[in-house]
């Protein structure tokens, strides 16, 4: 089994920027700290399986989407590489 090395997009580094600041306000440090952690565990699933998640092809050719939370994680395969694209939330498509 090939080993998948993890690239973040700028974009998706502001949206997960955006998701921790909106979390710590919202929630709290402790709760903005959980939910942050669980994305980067989903980023590191991604690495070990990254075809479990189905293609959004409708949404942009050559994207995969995981669900963690109540957030979409748009991402692509290219070679040995796992490139996150987007972190938006649910039902939001529009800055893909």
């Amino acid at each position: 089994m090939p080993e998948y090395t993890l690239k973040i997009n700028l974009q998706a580094e502001l949206d997960l920027v955006e998701i921790y600041t909106d979390g710590f306000s919202r929630w709290g440090e402790v709760q903005a700290d959980i939910y942050y952690d669980s994305l980067l565990k989903r980023f590191d699933q991604l690495l070990e399986q990254p075809y479990l998640y189905q293609g959004v092809d409708h949404i942009r050719a050559g994207y995969r989407r995981s669900v963690c939370g109540v957030h979409s994680i748009y991402y692509r395969i290219n070679d040995n590489t796992v490139e996150i694209m987007r972190v938006l939330k649910l039902q939001d498509t529009s800055g893909i």
